[in-house]
């Protein structure tokens, strides 16, 4: 069993935007297949750069906030509950477009026993 809570955890910085601060409740290959299982903070108008994984699925959930996604070009809205999926080779980045910050629950997962090459 592996217990974390989120208010004992460090902020680290985001790698496509380290001004957009995460806490990674699940690191690399805790559990077979995860690569990451965490939460970022988006603050009012910041945007993590275009950015794909080859060799992972990324899953995220709106927390709270609001925003867009963009993944393969298309423009998608964020809010509350939302859940999107992005596949490995797609282009996406996430953009907090309120006053409100954007707080989104994420995790990616890669097949085991492969390396994760994050670009």
């Amino acid at each position: 069993m592996k217990k974390t809570q989120l208010t004992a955890i460090s902020e680290t910085p985001v790698s496509h935007n380290p001004d957009i601060r995460k806490k990674v409740m699940l690191g690399n290959r805790t559990i077979p297949g995860l690569t990451t299982f965490a939460q970022a903070t988006l603050t009012s108008g910041q945007q993590t750069r275009p950015h794909k994984h080859a060799d992972m699925w990324e899953v995220y959930l709106v927390e709270a906030g609001c925003g867009i996604m963009r993944v393969a070009g298309d423009e998608h809205r964020l809010g509350a509950g939302t859940c999107i999926a992005v596949e490995p080779g797609e282009s996406h980045s996430v953009e907090n477009t309120a006053e409100v910050d954007l707080v989104l629950t994420y995790f990616g997962i890669a097949p085991e026993n492969q390396p994760v090459k994050h670009k």
